[in-house]
Parts: C-alpha cells; structure tokens; sequence
C-alpha cells in the first residue's frame, strides 16, 4: 500500500499594495521573501514569504484568499518573538511585550495568531 504522506499547508492570504506587504512581513515581522511572480509586467503579485518554517503565500490577484482570513502559527519562544516586534515600534501594530500568543493583523485585514506550544504542555 502506498504510504500518504501530507506537508503543512501553506495559507494564501490576499494583498493589495506591495509596497505595504513587504514592509509589514519583511521589515516587521521578519520574513524573507523567498520567490516573486508576474506572468507579466503589469500582472499582480504572487509571492512567498517564510520565517523558522512558516511559509506564507501572499497574492494580489483576485479570486486568491480572503481579506479577513486568519492563520494560527504555533511555534516556541513566542514572547520573545512578541518583544522583538514591539521594539520596532511599528506603527499599526503593537503586539504586547512577552505577550505568548499576539494576534497581529496585517494591512489588509488578515489575522495571524501566534501561540507558544508551551502554552499547550
């Protein structure tokens, strides 16, 4: 029998500046741009983004994701992670210092929550 073997999903989340996605998931929260793509010069944005293993696709083209989506990430260290984000003083959005499990919502309406598996030992 052939075994089934399934990776983690990857959340598509709907953008509409680019400009304003990089700097909320690059310069904010940290996350690298690992690939971009157009199928032409005048085409939307479809790109990934990734951090410690999470891996988020971000896309301005219609029809993909919802504004409003939520995604849970669950990870360790949370709080620090929480405390880095503060002290970048970013300007809309102000995650708690040590809080274990910030909800942050990017500019277009999407939540990602943040929990410490510790929080579930």
């Amino acid at each position: 029998m052939t075994e089934i073997k399934l990776n983690p999903a990857i959340p598509v989340l709907r953008i509409y500046d680019e400009a304003k996605a990089k700097e909320f998931y690059v310069d904010f929260l940290g996350f690298t741009v690992d690939w971009e793509h157009r199928y032409g010069d005048d085409f939307p944005l479809y790109m990934q983004v990734s951090r410690s293993g999470v891996k988020l696709h971000l896309s301005q083209h219609y029809g993909d994701g919802t504004p409003g989506s939520h995604v849970y990430i669950r990870g360790t260290g949370i709080a620090a992670l929480a405390k880095e984000w503060n002290e970048k003083k970013y300007r809309f959005a102000k995650p708690g210092a040590d809080d274990p499990h910030p909800n942050i919502t990017d500019p277009f309406g999407n939540v990602l929550r943040f929990d410490d598996e510790a929080n579930h030992t």
